[in-house]
């Protein structure tokens, strides 16, 4: 027989084939079964050494003052001379000195151990406007008293990284008690802005050492663009931004056909506290024609960023307020987001996040 025609001598070269395959499969599993656990060790690298970082962080900061240098090198000179001389009152002295340091390393933990912050933001923030951030010191020790505790806030800024926004500093916080002071900040610009932490310091008992330990607290903030006070637009006069539609103001009707928001100048007998208490707002009663001019403000988005910008996005703010201030319905166009006419504090803070967030491209997003 032909072995060129046997059966047998074609499919050799196929199990062949199949088998080489299936090897180098089986190979390739290998490897990555090797490879595997590599990789996941790789991978969890990053996170390992993170945690180690956290770990071997040293809980507490300790930096000497000017008296503590002076006290460290008086400390040296006395030990030198007793060493020298072998003057027992030089030892008394050194081993007194000594237990001075042991001491005021004591008594400082005791007034940061059980130390906690809460910070109270103010309801909102405008760009160059100061205003005035509360924080909340807490002593959660039941028996020790901490004194002399001055707390830093800490604020993350992508221009010089992380700063200083102020400091308070209380002077005693009795055991379970809580103490609340407050520092000015101003805000340089609107936005996003976000807060760490804080770091608490003392110098108690001798004023040798700087004690401090940080605790992470982080919250972010909204700021609005700098606004400047205005007159308030005028019912026959056009808006400087965009628009009005003057219509009559407060209604002469005695027929109540719903009810609104309460806005400036409405008196407190039109205020309907029923539902004011269900919806956790002041309604008032709306008359017949009891109607709103409003006011279009329009911001364009084409123009390049920087100062020009700003101050295009701080004046369309500004008049929003002053409209809305002025008890008018105020609606706002930017691009191709636009806010309908409205009034009260819903819209005044929709149009605020608003312009706080808008840059000139890609509006849309940030709406």
């Amino acid at each position: 027989m032909d072995p060129a025609r046997d059966p047998r001598s074609d499919r050799r070269p196929a199990l062949a084939s199949a088998a080489k395959p299936r090897a180098q499969r089986g190979e390739a599993e290998r490897s990555s079964k090797k490879d595997g656990p590599a990789r996941g060790r790789r991978s969890r690298q990053p996170a390992v050494f993170t945690r180690l970082r956290r770990w071997l962080r040293p809980p507490r900061r300790l930096r000497p003052t000017g008296a503590g240098w002076s006290f460290f090198a008086f400390t040296f000179g006395v030990g030198f001379a007793a060493l020298n001389t072998g003057n027992n009152l030089l030892y008394l002295v050194l081993a007194l000195m000594l237990a001075f340091l042991v001491l005021s390393g004591v008594l400082s933990e005791s007034a940061l151990r059980g130390i906690e912050v809460r910070r109270r933001l103010p309801a909102e923030l405008f760009a160059g406007s100061p205003a005035r951030i509360a924080l909340e010191i807490h002593n959660a020790q039941r028996r020790a008293a901490a004194f002399a505790v001055v707390v830093e806030d800490r604020a993350a800024d992508a221009d010089v990284g992380d700063r200083a926004t102020g400091r308070c500093v209380a002077l005693r916080i009795a055991p379970g008690a809580s103490e609340v002071r407050s520092y000015a900040f101003t805000p340089e610009r609107r936005g996003a802005f976000r807060f760490e932490g804080f770091v608490v310091s003392t110098r108690f008992p001798f004023g040798l050492f700087s004690k401090s330990r940080v605790l992470e607290a982080p919250e972010e903030a909204l700021v609005y663009p700098a606004v400047a006070r205005l007159a308030p637009p005028r019912e026959d006069a056009a808006s400087s931004v965009g628009g009005d539609r003057p219509l009559p103001r407060d209604g002469a009707g005695d027929v109540a056909d719903g009810l609104r928001d309460r806005e400036v100048g409405d008196p407190a007998r039109r205020i309907h506290w029923r539902a004011s208490a269900r919806a956790r707002r002041l309604l008032v009663r709306r008359r017949a024609g009891d109607e709103q001019s409003e006011i279009l403000v329009q911001l364009e988005l084409g123009a390049p960023g920087g100062e020009g910008f700003e101050r295009s996005v701080s004046r369309a703010a500004s008049e929003a307020l002053a409209g809305l201030e002025a008890g008018r319905r105020v609606a706002l166009r930017a691009g191709r987001t636009e806010f309908e006419a409205g009034s009260g504090p819903r819209q005044r803070a929709a149009l605020l996040a608003f312009l706080a967030r808008v840059e000139p491209a890609g509006a849309e997003a940030a709406a």
